[in-house]
């Protein structure tokens, strides 16, 4: 499929002064695609340009068109020397590729050096045409829509989800060539940045062509990553989820049902909808998902661990035969295919059957150096290696499909740290075939899957379970058996029953190590893997006990490794499943009750628990209602198999039957306290504040029990860092540390974000690096969402920024390089920095001010500045029109970074300009807002004492058109038959 790409340079503003004579400019332009290089004249003495160029014409494959970025250079005119350089803009023409998509790309572009950020603007006007080639074997994949939510995309409905598509491309780091010793900083920035666009290119291209074959014609959940391994090379990798996608074409989609997006869900397009269908029992506005059992399974190179989790359930004798035909009729529809990953987390009702358990697996690796980056089979064995790791797994739960997948990578020196982790399910085979199964047994089965807690029951035979479990039957159907916990990846589904709200659960572990080089550090990070995942896992059943919650949402494990230590991050979302059973208390046992002292601490230390527990059920609204065991029908288990709480050491089988089971409730977690190692793990329960009066938060992407949504939303990202003190450093210490950093992190967003309560921080995603020795980062981005609540707020407020200031100042004290909150609501031209970035008010209602110049003038609506969310979709709103994915990677670097404002004023200033030109190719698209937005990577470098700092950021999320459901009602009543299309919208371009 040839193509003609047209490219016409109009104006430029702001540029900097280039000549110091003049305090002025003599800047032109370079247009360069592939081999192919224009220029514009040069336009003398301003720093306002208006080249207005003729149209420059590049003709091209399609196979160029994907891979090949749009490079436009504005320098400086010097007649006795050379050209000055001002800066940079590269632009993705993927997105003109598609059929239904955008058919211009025109509006004003920031000008970025990698030295000294955003310099100026200029405006660009890009048209492609394409000409029809039906050969099959063309290398091309123009069509292919990508898409980074990880649900089926708004106005989009599922005809079929293939299944799992995977690809890599390596390549040598220009950070680490030869030349690198002789170029300019910038020239080795420039090609890193080069190199990585050209890479992501060919890598999205690749994957398109699977898809093809796959005869899909759309990536959902597309997850790009890139690992950047130093000396031994450069490897950008990417999954996601092969489905084809019909767009819904009726204007009915587009018309608004309420404010909430809860039943913006429940209107959600399906595949065949199920006859039964699914309700919505627990006031949640969340995509379907899954729950599941905490069956922990991983490997590593050197030893091999298969940790087994907290519970698990058996069919039972209702059901069975259908569950036998199920299981057939979906052997069948996956005979003709490879054992299905999917990275969706949301997925429609009546996909998931059952959920077996998370399965997960790591391994270390000793890198080498990248030959040849045509044959990246070296890569490509590892992660095979792990998948087929996790596909033994899931068989191994009774399973046939991975759900909520993904992958990443941990970094330092030779070593690389691969982890894979997912949710094991048993899916419906009518979503993973053209066509519908038989018809009676389809309405059979769905008359006998229970509504709400179907995914809950365990997917095999109770009496061939990989794993000892304390099995119940169902508190809602009391049919099949379910585990006592549930752990899971994915979001929770919208069928599910849930009592009260839910909670953002955190496990947080640092762990010392001896400095060792090659294979000796690697056995060492080895020996310690399977320990570090046990310790977490065992704090997340702590928090979930004490929490009075029975099983967690969106599970994201994080096990970072350092020159010196590893560290250990899970997060989730803890919640309250009424098919499971009440959750029991936290029992403390001593090994020496004689001594009167140790005795009185440890009561002390038990009423200060059932205390919490106590508050957070109240906290929480968790008031389930008592059902007797003879009802339930559930036996009791015997000591051996019943759930413990054990300290995060190995204990002998002699340890365990000295602890007196007798007293308390059976169901109780017992925790023995025999050392300083156990008093930390009860410690770290009970150091975890609860957020203040009228906040929630979660890491999924609404929060269970809230639905009362309002269309004020604040996306913010915030990043810490700090230097550890390398005298007497301990385990304790380290952990106290990473405990602060990260507790004071969450107090000073809720100190920063109280003029929105009440309100909930949703999507909150915790990153964790160690750039350098003894140098910890945490990044985390969320967005805020406002809800009403019937109740006085002014209180609550007064008392809350009372003791949150209170705890800013002790945050301020304690980190070196506290960094502001970089906030959504910034305008696209953010100059100056120090003024981009001033948030006058934590809501974006103020975004009226700020107009897209490149957006015609419409008198009947209001242009704001171009939205920035993680969800999937926007409160208030409707989705009506997708225009392609932004994959974008920055490098910044700076030799000034004390006058820079240090490393706090280094990194915000250099978030903001990533937020900028995010939007601002978003308007040129279009658009008016980013959905599914992710900072997937965050790099920190930095060297003191030669005043020098580096940092690369990758970001992604999905380019929309969203009209007001306010909007949308008045176009309904004025035009009853017509689309409803906004008629201008911010950001919206018209040619």
């Amino acid at each position: 499929m040839p193509g003609k790409l047209k490219v016409k340079i109009v104006a430029g503003r702001h540029l900097p002064v280039m000549d110091r004579a003049s305090d002025l400019t003599d800047a032109f332009v370079e247009v360069k695609f592939g081999n192919t290089t224009f220029k514009t004249d040069v336009y003398l003495k301003s720093l306002n340009p208006q080249w207005n160029s003729e149209w420059f014409k590049f003709e091209v494959d399609d196979e160029d068109l994907q891979d090949e970025p749009l490079q436009i250079t504005v320098l400086d005119h010097d007649t006795y020397s050379a050209n000055d350089a001002i800066g940079k803009v590269y632009i993705d023409i993927d997105p003109l590729l598609y059929s239904e998509a955008a058919t211009v790309i025109s509006g004003w572009f920031p000008i970025y050096d990698t030295i000294h950020g955003i310099r100026g603007e200029i405006n660009v006007v890009v048209k492609v045409d394409l000409f029809n080639d039906l050969n099959r074997f063309r290398q091309s994949s123009c069509g292919v829509k990508f898409f980074c939510t990880t649900s089926i995309p708004k106005c989009y409905r599922a005809v079929i989800i293939h299944g799992f598509v995977e690809e890599l491309v390596v390549n040598e780091d220009p950070e680490y060539q030869w030349i690198d010793r002789i170029r300019t900083p910038r020239a080795s920035n420039e090609a890193r940045q080069r190199l990585i666009s050209l890479m992501s290119g060919e890598l999205q291209r690749k994957i398109g062509l699977k898809v093809l074959e796959m005869r899909g014609n759309a990536v959902v959940g597309y997850l790009q990553c890139f690992d950047l391994e130093g000396e031994s090379g450069l490897v950008v990798r990417a999954i996601g989820t092969a489905c084809t996608l019909d767009k819904l074409s009726s204007p009915a989609a587009f018309l608004p049902a309420c404010n909430s997006p809860s039943k913006e869900m429940k209107e959600s397009p399906l595949v065949h909808p199920p006859s039964h269908g699914c309700r919505s029992t627990h006031n949640s506005p969340i995509h379907t998902a899954t729950g599941s059992r905490l069956t922990q399974n991983f490997s590593v190179s050197v030893p091999t661990l298969i940790y087994t989790g907290m519970g698990s359930g058996s069919a039972g004798k209702e059901g069975g035969p259908f569950k036998a035909l199920l299981r057939q009729q979906t052997q069948s529809a996956l005979e003709q295919r490879e054992f299905p990953f999917f990275t969706l987390t949301a997925f429609p009702p009546g996909f998931l059957v059952h959920v077996g358990g998370v399965v997960s697996a790591r391994s270390v690796k000793l890198l080498d150096r990248i030959h040849n980056p045509d044959e990246p089979e070296t890569r490509d064995a590892w992660w095979a290696e792990i998948r087929q790791e996790i596909k033994s797994h899931a068989k191994a739960l009774g399973c046939h499909a991975v759900v909520g997948y993904s992958e990443s990578t941990s970094i330092c020196e030779e070593v690389c740290i691969l982890s894979a982790s997912g949710t094991a399910a048993v899916l419906n085979p009518r979503f993973l075939q053209d066509g519908t199964v038989e018809g009676c047994l389809e309405q059979r089965l769905e008359e006998n899957l229970p509504v709400g807690c179907g995914f809950c029951h365990i997917p095999y035979d109770e009496l061939n379970m990989p794993f000892p479990a304390h099995l119940t039957y169902c508190y809602n159907c009391r049919k099949q058996k379910v585990p006592d916990v549930l752990f899971t990846t994915v979001d929770l589904p919208t069928d599910a029953t849930v009592i009260g709200k839910g909670c953002l659960i955190q496990a947080r572990l640092c762990r010392l190590k001896k400095k060792a080089q090659a294979e000796a550090n690697a056995t060492a990070i080895s020996n310690l893997l399977p320990f570090m995942e046990y310790e977490v896992h065992t704090q997340l059943m702590n928090k979930l006990k004490l929490k009075g919650m029975n099983a967690l949402f969106g599970l994201r494990i994080q096990i970072t490794v350092g020159e010196n230590m590893l560290m250990g991050l899970a997060s989730a979302t803890g919640v309250y499943l009424a098919a499971l059973p009440t959750p029991g208390g936290i029992q403390i046992a001593g090994k020496t009750p004689n001594d009167g002292s140790y005795e009185q601490h440890i009561s002390h230390m038990q009423k200060k628990i059932n205390d919490t527990i106590a508050k957070n059920k109240e906290l929480y609204e968790i008031n389930p209602p008592e059902i007797s065991e003879e009802i339930i029908g559930s036996p009791i288990p015997e000591p051996r198999q019943r759930s413990r709480l054990l300290r995060s050491q190995s204990e002998s089988s002699d340890e365990v039957t000295e602890l007196d089971l007798s007293h308390g409730k059976k169901d109780a977690f017992v925790l023995e306290i025999d050392d300083t190692d156990a008093m930390e793990d009860v410690h770290s329960l009970l150091t975890d504040v609860p957020p203040p009066s009228g906040f929630y938060s979660c890491n999924t992407e609404i929060m269970p029990g809230i639905n009362n949504w309002t269309s004020e939303i604040q996306m913010f990202t915030s990043v810490r860092v700090i230097r550890l003190s390398s005298l007497n450093l301990t385990n304790q210490a380290l952990n106290k540390n990473f405990n602060d950093l990260c507790e004071n992190l969450l107090k000073s967003l809720y100190f920063k974000l109280r003029s929105m309560i009440p309100c909930c921080l949703c999507h909150v995603n915790f990153t964790v690096s160690l750039p350098e020795d003894e140098l910890i980062q945490v990044t985390v981005t969320a967005v805020a969402i406002t809800f009403d609540k019937n109740q006085a707020l002014q209180t609550t407020k007064t008392h809350v920024e009372k003791s949150l200031q209170r705890a800013s100042t002790d945050n301020e004290e304690l980190l070196q390089f506290p960094l502001e909150l970089c906030s959504d609501s910034l305008p696209s031209h953010p100059f100056p920095p120090a003024k981009a970035v001033t948030v006058e008010k934590a809501s974006p209602m103020g975004e009226g001010n700020f107009r897209n110049r490149s957006a015609p003038p419409c008198a009947n609506s209001t242009v704001g500045v171009v939205k920035m969310t993680p969800l999937s979709f926007i409160p208030g709103a409707k989705i009506t029109k997708y225009l392609g994915i932004i994959n974008m990677f920055f490098i910044r670097e700076t030799t000034s970074l004390r006058e820079e404002g240090g490393v706090s004023g280094f990194l915000h200033a250099f978030i903001a300009e990533v937020f900028a030109m995010v939007r601002a190719h978003v308007a040129a698209l279009g658009g008016n807002a980013v959905v599914s937005y992710i900072m997937k990577q965050c790099v920190f470098m930095e060297n003191p004492n030669k005043n020098q700092a580096q940092c690369l950021i990758n970001v992604s999320g999905d380019a929309v058109v969203f009209v007001r459901e306010s909007e949308l009602e008045v176009v309904s009543t004025q035009q009853p038959t017509a689309n409803c299309q906004p008629s201008c919208t911010g950001g919206e371009v018209t040619t």
